[in-house]
């Protein structure tokens, strides 16, 4: 059974950064697409970076620069390195791993940014 759990949201000031991780246990991490969500309130979720087996990345447009995904496959675990925080990027961010055209979520972990 896939289980993913996020660590490393908290308070922090415009212009603090914060690291996010996530461990996956009960899969095949190596060969897996993973990926943070955010979710606002009142908004939908939306995508904020994606990293593939392979290492490569992409990011929406409103974190690029700012933001960084990395993943460790021996340790099982996808991180997400928040530099330059802004208000708007408060909202409770979600670690997802797509396997074999399944999405799996974690519980997720607030990130607040004060201004």
């Amino acid at each position: 059974q896939v289980h993913l759990v996020e660590f490393g949201g908290g308070l922090v000031q415009a212009g603090g950064s914060l690291r996010l991780s996530c461990a996956a246990s009960g899969s095949i991490f190596s060969i897996n697409v993973m990926s943070w969500y955010r979710q606002a309130p009142g908004k939908q979720r939306e995508l904020v970076a994606q990293i593939t087996s392979a290492g490569s990345t992409d990011y929406a447009d409103s974190v690029k620069g700012r933001f960084r995904i990395s993943r460790d496959n021996i340790k099982t675990t996808v991180y997400l390195q928040m530099n330059s925080l802004k208000p708007e990027d408060t909202a409770v961010y979600y670690c997802n791993q797509l396997q074999l055209g399944t999405n799996y979520w974690g519980q997720g972990t607030q990130v607040t940014v004060s201004s």
